[in-house]
């Protein structure tokens, strides 16, 4: 099984590249590998509560929906701690299977293998 981490670094201000990182997360887990989403920069606010809802690119599902999907199917939702700061966003604010992370931990999972993607 392989490991795939996506870097989606937006939200509602380009709702297509976001909604594409959590797509290629899904394809990912639909063929058995292993897949993370690092949310960072404007991106952790996908992972906040309501954040989502509305939110749909011309020619895909709604984003809430691709999240969920990808929430419910195993995927894993990090939000970049230095990130969400800023934005005075904590774990209370995040979507159930979400949870802040450092820098450390996403530097480990790519020394681990995990592939990477950025959006």
């Amino acid at each position: 099984m392989g490991k795939i981490m996506v870097n989606n670094t937006h939200g509602k201000d380009d709702v297509e590249r976001a909604t594409l990182a959590f797509v290629i997360g899904n394809a990912a887990l639909s063929s058995g590998q292993e897949a993370t989403l690092l949310l960072t920069v404007d991106g952790v606010w996908v992972a906040t509560k309501g954040y989502a809802a509305g939110l749909q690119a011309e020619g895909f599902a709604p984003l809430a929906d691709v999240v969920q999907q990808f929430v419910t199917n195993g995927g894993v939702v990090w939000v970049c701690g230095a990130c969400a700061k800023p934005r005075a966003i904590t774990a209370d604010h995040l979507i159930d299977g979400a949870q802040l992370v450092g820098a450390a931990t996403a530097v480990e999972a790519m020394v681990n293998g995990a592939q990477t993607l950025s959006f």
